[in-house]
């Protein structure tokens, strides 16, 4: 009787050895590997910093204030290039003697029609010379080029027909009916500009009203309320010698322009 009970004892036991092992391995865990966290595959980002990116990327939730602009770059605080000028230098002829009333008008016309945008400067050329008048200098200005203008403009038809349309205006120089004038090279701009205003080291002297042969008075000096004949005009002294006759005889005598006058 023990003998039968040990057998199936023993083949209890084979059995459930057998059924072990027919089992699938499960694999052993590596306590270390358990505390690692696990390595994020290449290319991707960790869940935390995917998170964090969307987080920034939603917009503030009601009552938070909203986020401060950028502020701007060197690029964008940088002024825009200038564009070139299309205005040039150019020279009208105008009637001689009118250049300032011309040029007033023309300015005036501008201001009406609204043109500003394609003029700058109208310039009279003048330099200031000294003359002798009454036995003292005199200062005074005098016109360089007489009947003519210098202007800046942007040159079009609406400028062209505001010129032409002035009283006194001729044309611009070198121009025609289907050819725009030359504008002025760099350097005559820069002398004329350069020379206006400019003081001459030029001394001028008035021409006289009379001439050699002529009957003239003495109305200051010495021989006032004399009469005698011009024998020489001196124009670089400015002075006329006329003979006037002194006890009988006559005598030739210098005077400044401004002593005589013509009977």
């Amino acid at each position: 009787m023990e003998t039968s009970e040990v057998l199936e004892t023993s083949e209890v036991a084979s059995r459930l050895v057998m059924s072990f092992s027919m089992l699938p391995e499960v694999a052993t865990s590596d306590p270390e590997s358990q505390d690692r966290p696990e390595e994020p595959i290449s290319g991707q980002s960790p869940p935390e910093a995917a998170g964090s990116e969307e987080a920034s990327q939603q917009p503030p939730a009601a009552g938070e204030p909203p986020a401060p602009p950028e502020p701007p770059t060197a690029e964008d605080t940088q002024p825009p290039a200038p564009q070139p000028s299309k205005k040039h230098w150019y020279v009208v002829k105008v009637q001689s003697g009118r250049e300032e009333s011309i040029k007033e008008a023309i300015e005036r016309r501008v201001k009406i029609e609204g043109l500003e945008e394609f003029i700058g400067q109208i310039i009279i050329p003048v330099e200031k010379v000294t003359e002798m008048r009454g036995g003292k200098r005199v200062v005074r200005e005098r016109k360089l080029y007489p009947g003519y203008l210098m202007v800046e403009v942007e040159y079009n038809d609406r400028i062209l027909y505001l010129f032409r349309e002035t009283s006194g205006v001729g044309d611009f120089v070198g121009g025609s009916m289907h050819h725009a004038p030359p504008p002025m090279s760099e350097r005559e701009v820069e002398r004329m500009l350069g020379r206006q205003g400019e003081q001459s080291k030029e001394i001028r002297h008035t021409k006289p009203k009379y001439d050699r042969g002529d009957r003239v008075k003495v109305k200051d000096g010495t021989f006032a309320g004399m009469e005698g004949e011009v024998k020489e005009v001196i124009e670089a002294k400015s002075q006329v010698r006329v003979e006037l006759v002194i006890f009988g005889r006559p005598v030739p005598v210098d005077l400044e322009y401004w002593q005589v006058e013509p009977v």
